[in-house]
């Protein structure tokens, strides 16, 4: 390297953040997405990529790194990534699983022409909500920065930029700049959470800061992408996508006072809330799907607003040819959803199947009449058309391989409003963590907007009629759900301050509830723990959802009787 070159890499530096979609377990997939990366961030004239955390394994990758081949894999692949910067391209931070002795760690590498410059490990391991790093991986010691070409960098990995701790010691010990690699997942207005966290990060330690978080699903988790940087007097110097993955290549220069300053990047705005929560579905469930190795999806269609809402964004995620719906009609099915279902089958443009299951449910009744003589006809009997209903559903999935989707919104999951081996059968349920208000604000924006990038068609998709209808399960004759829930802008903001917030019965009688209803939603809630763990899992939407952020015992006698 000449001396002006040298120059120029230590006063300028062109960064480029790699915004992508890792598979956990993929190894060979990942590098070879990072080889791709690196090959674009070569052409635009990089000098550094920088990716995501344990982008080499995927994350979060739980216990396959208890697993000491997976991690030789993980270690395997840095050592290709090594060689490969001997052509003289950019420098790579990257993430991966790490061995040091009989110790197991988050780790960062930062990789040039051919060696390993450094290596640094996570300090502050996440134990809460969805994450669970202190069970699989051993805390790193307060990190130094990482010598990258004559600049300094401070490389703290995810969590550890959530406490002032890893970034003032890294300012203290000569860092220039924070790269900060990041699994973090979505939750409502997510964003505006971490762009507070990072202000706090650079009033404290004066450094900019740039935060590259993954794209893509991940089980019950939807990464969203939204990475961005903050110069160090606080300003937004760049701003990606969110939901989307992508290269962004950043230009930075260093001051007259030696800082370093962003001269150039991209500059994406953000969608607004209903936009967000849409994405986030629609890609949990493509991911969901495509990672996983399915053909398509097949759900029930009943002409109710749940349903509908799965079906649109199943076209939107995976094209309507690969969505199968089936309407399941019995004696309570109304000409009004059959109508219904039919409208938004064709506006869709999807298969659409009418399976009636009359002779199934009745079959189980005359072969149960001697065990039920003489009882009254109930909950029983409509439980038997749910699950007729499922068993279809699961035959359809088995004998074409489609996986079949759930459509229970977490108002239902909540209070158990929902039948086992019924409407909970499936493999996957993009709005389990929506209440059921918030699955009808979804409805009504979907018909007005078609966000860039989805598979479905514009206009109005959910036929009107389904959001102005009463709702109900059509299990009896003249059935409505509020026969036995409260209407649900009431029940949803009891659930709310239950689930969310932990709130007392006191707290949430003083918004206007009654106590009667507060301890009857509260019971619900605990004794329907059985069924939620047995159900489909699907995506975090909110701050609290049920199955990893939520982790209630299922025998449970405690009542706030406050």
């Amino acid at each position: 390297m000449t001396d002006e070159s040298a120059s120029r890499i230590e006063n300028r530096i062109r960064i480029a953040v790699a915004q992508f979609n890792p598979t956990v377990g993929d190894v060979r997939g990942n590098l070879e997405l990072a080889r791709k990366a690196r090959a674009e961030a070569t052409q635009a004239g990089a000098d550094l990529v920088l990716f995501s955390e344990l982008f080499l394994s995927g994350y979060p990758p739980e216990d396959l790194v208890l697993k000491p081949a997976f991690v030789r894999a993980c270690r395997k692949a840095l050592d290709e990534l090594v060689e490969d910067t001997k052509d003289g391209g950019p420098g790579v931070v990257i993430g991966l699983p790490w061995r040091e002795g009989e110790l197991l760690h988050n780790a960062v590498a930062v990789v040039d022409r051919g060696r390993v410059e450094g290596v640094r490990f996570k300090v502050d391991l996440p134990n809460y909500g969805e994450f669970d790093e202190k069970r699989v991986f051993q805390p790193g010691l307060l990190p130094s920065p990482v010598g990258f070409r004559g600049v300094r960098l401070g490389v703290p990995v995810c969590e550890d930029v959530w406490t002032d701790e890893v970034c003032e010691c890294l300012a203290e010990t000569g860092a220039e700049m924070l790269l900060v690699p990041n699994g973090s997942p979505y939750y409502a207005n997510k964003a505006e959470v971490r762009l507070q966290v990072a202000v706090a990060r650079v009033v404290e330690s004066g450094l900019p800061f740039i935060y590259c978080n993954q794209a893509g699903g991940q089980d019950e988790l939807v990464f969203d992408g939204g990475s961005f940087a903050l110069q160090a007097d606080r300003r937004l110097a760049f701003q990606m996508k969110q939901f989307e993955e992508g290269i962004g290549v950043t230009d930075w220069v260093r001051g007259e006072d030696g800082s370093w300053i962003c001269e150039s990047g991209p500059t994406a705005s953000l969608p607004d809330l209903h936009e967000a929560n849409w994405r986030a579905c629609v890609i949990g469930l493509r991911d969901y799907v495509r990672k996983n190795g399915f053909p398509g999806v097949v759900l029930g269609l009943s002409g109710g607003i749940d349903s509908a809402v799965v079906a649109a964004m199943a076209v939107d995620a995976l094209g309507p040819e690969k969505v199968h719906c089936v309407m399941l009609p019995y004696r309570y099915t109304s000409e009004e959803s059959i109508t219904d279902a039919d409208q938004l089958a064709r506006d869709l443009g999807i298969r659409y199947d009418t399976v009636p299951i009359a002779e199934p449910v009745e079959g189980f009744q005359r072969a149960l009449a001697s065990v039920f003589e003489g009882t009254q006809t109930g909950v029983t009997e409509e439980n038997l058309q749910s699950r007729a209903r499922g068993v279809i559903l699961m035959a359809i999935s088995n004998k074409f391989g489609y996986m079949v989707v759930t459509t229970g919104n977490k108002s239902e999951m909540s209070v158990g409003y929902a039948t086992l081996y019924g409407d909970m059968n499936g493999g996957f349920n993009p709005i389990k963590d929506l209440y059921k208000t918030e699955v009808y604000a979804l409805a009504a924006w979907r018909n007005e907007n078609r966000p860039e990038g989805m598979k479905g068609p514009g206009g109005i998709v959910i036929p009107p009629n389904i959001l102005t209808k009463e709702p109900s399960a059509e299990l009896a004759e003249g059935q409505k759900d509020q026969d036995s829930l409260p209407p649900y802008d009431a029940l949803d903001d009891i659930l709310e301050c239950l689930v969310e917030n932990e709130m007392s019965v006191g707290d949430i009688e003083a918004r206007g509830h009654s106590r009667e209803l507060i301890h009857r939603i509260e019971n619900l809630l605990y004794i329907a723990e059985y069924k939620r763990r047995q159900s489909a899992p699907g995506v975090k939407i909110t701050r609290k959802n049920f199955g990893r952020d939520r982790r209630y015992p299922i025998t449970n006698r405690f009542r706030d009787r406050s």
